[in-house]
């Protein structure tokens, strides 16, 4: 090297600083190896440092090396590095210079072979799994008829083609197809977008969200399927609230993302049957149960008939249903009408009892007049009595009353003297209010009975001249005077002579003169 030159011209050794040293095995490492690939176990791995880049070691059974990824190297790796894992890293070999160490730069990694993918895919299966993310309690129930269906691959592959074919084959629907790259390093990312994406549609008719999606791809080895492996795809797919079918592989092939999608199809041509019905199916099905439910309302119409008969015939007739209320109606009436006239003879008999005359009166008001003489007399006898046996009780009490108990007293009988006197009024108010009832009722009795009324109604009392009442034409003889009693006062009148009675033609009765109101001409 030309820019070491030697500092003691007694030695031939060459002397160097720490710092010259380092750099210069920096430079003969770096440009002696460059790019390696290196075969290893990963040894050390504690995840990404609070920097991002990621520390470790590849060991085998007699050495050891260290092992650094950038952060920026980390976020684009296929799958995360774990401790144990035989893996293939691809790198620069450098040293550091801060600690006499040499290591490898890792820009690519890769497991060693299909038996260390198969070790990393169940342990990431197992991890996935206790985190439930395989759980079928989390899956949710394909859609009957779906509306729209979202689909996941690569838009020029037969895959697509084959789905979009078996749909319109059996039921034609809305296809929205999401592009993505189903091999290589971005599968993964894309995958999770894109059924994130479908998740995140709107309402919008012009990008209607799907009612199920379906992640579809074709058959391949585990290196061409490893993407639907990754972690990012299978918690997309466990997060997603839209139905997901995965179809990812033939029939045999089994990815990660087919435990969490809510249904596995062995085919994309299979996961396009699962998603959508068979519409000729459907219309048989709506065609026979149209022409069940026209049969059973037909034979319950015709039940209902036959009850509808069957209860008329047991229902009594309207005559039959009326006969007794009808005979209780006409029973009643008849009770009523000698009930009414049974009244009538009572009241009249009563009304014909009372006599009034002034010798009633008269005999009436000698006995109040005597009645009254007895009281007058035994009044101040009693007053008397009254008087010495309340000046007894005073006198006792006054002995043992004292004027604070003798004014509660008077305030207590105060009180109740108030009480008595407001009672008294509301008494003798109600008393006379009775008795003003009663008197109107006798008032209605005596005008009803009254021959007042029947004059009203157009009739008229005949006296002689002595006022006694005449009651028949053959007591009135010619030239009488008559005293006519009308409503509105009274007239005199002088009879006259009665015309002869016609005499009967045979086969009709007399027809009664329009003159005399059938009673015979008085004037």
């Amino acid at each position: 090297m030309d820019e070491l030159q030697p500092t003691d011209s007694r030695s031939n050794a060459v002397e160097f600083s720490v710092s010259e040293l380092s750099l210069a095995l920096k430079r003969t490492v770096e440009d002696a190896f460059g790019y390696v690939r290196v075969r290893g176990e990963i040894s050390g791995y504690r995840g990404p440092h609070s920097s991002g880049h990621c520390y470790f070691a590849l060991k085998d059974e007699r050495a050891r090396l260290e092992a650094v990824i950038w952060k920026g190297t980390f976020a684009r790796l296929k799958f995360q590095p774990q401790e144990g894992l035989e893996v293939v890293a691809t790198g620069r070999l450098t040293t550091f210079p801060g600690s006499s160490k040499y290591q490898i730069v890792i820009e690519q990694l890769e497991p060693a072979g299909a038996g260390a993918l198969m070790a990393l895919l169940e342990e990431r299966k197992r991890r996935l799994a206790a985190e439930g993310l395989f759980a079928e309690s989390r899956k949710k129930p394909l859609p009957f008829l779906p509306r729209v269906i979202g689909v996941v691959t690569s838009p020029t592959g037969a895959v697509i083609r084959d789905i979009i074919h078996r749909i319109t084959d059996r039921f034609p629907l809305h296809v929205l197809v999401w592009p993505v790259r189903v091999q290589g390093e971005t599968t993964a990312q894309e995958v999770a977008n894109a059924v994130a994406g479908f998740n995140a549609l709107g309402d919008d008719p012009s990008l209607p969200r799907p009612d199920v999606i379906i992640v579809a791809r074709g058959g391949g080895s585990l290196e061409d399927l490893w993407g639907f492996n990754d972690e990012a795809v299978v918690r997309a797919v466990a997060a997603s609230e839209i139905p997901v079918i995965s179809a990812v592989g033939h029939e045999t092939d089994w990815t990660l993302i087919d435990l969490a999608a809510d249904r596995r199809a062995p085919t994309p041509t299979g996961a396009a049957e699962m998603a959508t019905p068979v519409k000729a199916d459907l219309e048989a099905i709506l065609a026979r149960l149209s022409a069940r439910f026209k049969s059973a309302i037909s034979r319950d119409l015709d039940r209902r008939r036959q009850t509808l008969r069957s209860t008329a015939r047991a229902m009594p007739s309207p005559d039959q249903l009326f006969a007794l209320p009808r005979r209780h109606f006409d029973e009643c009436a008849a009770r009523h009408v000698r009930a009414l006239d049974m009244l009538v003879q009572k009241k009249r008999l009563r009304l014909n009892g009372v006599r009034l005359s002034p010798a009633t009166l008269a005999l009436r008001l000698t006995e109040a007049r005597r009645s009254l003489s007895q009281c007058g007399t035994r009044l101040p006898v009693v007053f008397q009595n009254q008087l010495h046996q309340r000046r007894i009780r005073l006198d006792r009490d006054a002995a043992r009353v004292t004027a604070r108990g003798l004014l509660d007293r008077i305030r207590s009988a105060d009180e109740r003297l108030g009480n008595l006197s407001r009672r008294m009024d509301r008494a003798a108010e109600q008393r006379l209010r009775s008795f003003h009832t009663v008197l109107d009722q006798h008032e209605r009795l005596m005008k009803s009975v009254s021959y007042q009324a029947i004059l009203d109604r157009g009739f008229a009392l005949v006296r002689d001249a002595s006022e006694a009442p005449i009651k028949r034409a053959a007591d009135i003889s010619s030239g009488q005077v008559l005293n006519i009693q009308f409503a509105d006062g009274p007239a005199t009148a002088i009879a006259g002579t009665r015309p002869a009675a016609p005499k009967p033609t045979p086969g009709r009765k007399p027809s009664p003169s329009k003159d005399d109101g059938g009673q015979g001409r008085l004037f």
